[in-house]
């Protein structure tokens, strides 16, 4: 897991507050259990304060899954 991916999974965990959590490229809302609309915001909001990124409603509307948004992520941080 690189450094990205590791403090993805450390967002996921803080935000959930869940150290169990481990997310990869499949992992979707239903595979979480409290992952609702508030979590939701609250996840994407700390994931732009992580990372020191800006995404906008179409962005975060698109994302089916993890993997995306850290594909997301990889494409805004370059």
């Amino acid at each position: 897991m690189d450094t990205q991916w590791k403090r993805l999974n450390q967002v996921f965990q803080d935000v959930f507050e869940d150290d169990a959590i481990n997310v990869d490229e499949s992992t979707t809302a239903a595979d979480i259990e409290d992952w609702d609309s508030m979590k939701h915001v609250s996840l994407m909001l700390a994931v732009e304060r992580e990372f020191q990124l800006r995404f906008s409603a179409s962005e975060i509307a698109q994302l089916a899954s993890v993997g995306e948004l850290m594909e997301l992520v990889k494409e805004k941080s370059t």
